[in-house]
């Protein structure tokens, strides 16, 4: 007798989840193991930002190792678009053309490509948030963890 095994492919919606990752917290008296885990998500300075895939197990496991010193959420197009804009630095040093081509950049940061393939820094540099955010406070009533959507309104005061 044969039994047949039937093996279930998990699918997750077509489009890859793109979240936004801020440090918010600054540098002193910062634990060795957290400061480590920041410099490998390249947020190295107060106010940095970078877009990374959360779909990995392991990107998930390091956000929520620093989430007392982070803010991150999924960015929407519009948000990105507005970053890429303002934001993105090429590596070439190409900003003309960069500036022409942000929407179709947006685009294949979300199927799934890397800001380095695309010939972006892999950071963003963002300025204080204007009119200032409860830096010490977690998501409710601060900035700190996940922000979820309002994330978007975060990046646009910083912008």
């Amino acid at each position: 007798m044969e039994t047949k095994k039937t093996i279930k492919i998990k699918e997750g919606p077509s489009e890859t989840s793109l979240t936004a990752v801020i440090r918010i917290s600054g540098m002193v008296k910062v634990n060795y193991n957290i400061e480590n885990t920041l410099e490998r998500l390249r947020l190295r300075k107060k106010y940095s930002c970078v877009l990374i895939n959360t779909k990995e197990k392991a990107i998930k496991k390091l956000l929520e190792k620093v989430r007392f010193y982070v803010a991150y959420g999924e960015i929407d197009k519009p948000t990105l678009i507005e970053l890429l804009n303002q934001r993105a630095k090429s590596t070439k040093g190409n900003k003309q053309e960069l500036k022409m081509n942000t929407e179709k950049v947006a685009d294949e940061l979300i199927s799934g490509k890397h800001l380095k393939d695309l010939g972006i820094k892999p950071f963003f540099r963002l300025h204080p948030p204007r009119k200032g955010i409860q830096s010490k406070l977690q998501y409710p009533k601060g900035v700190l963890g996940n922000n979820k959507k309002d994330i978007n309104k975060l990046i646009k005061k910083m912008l």
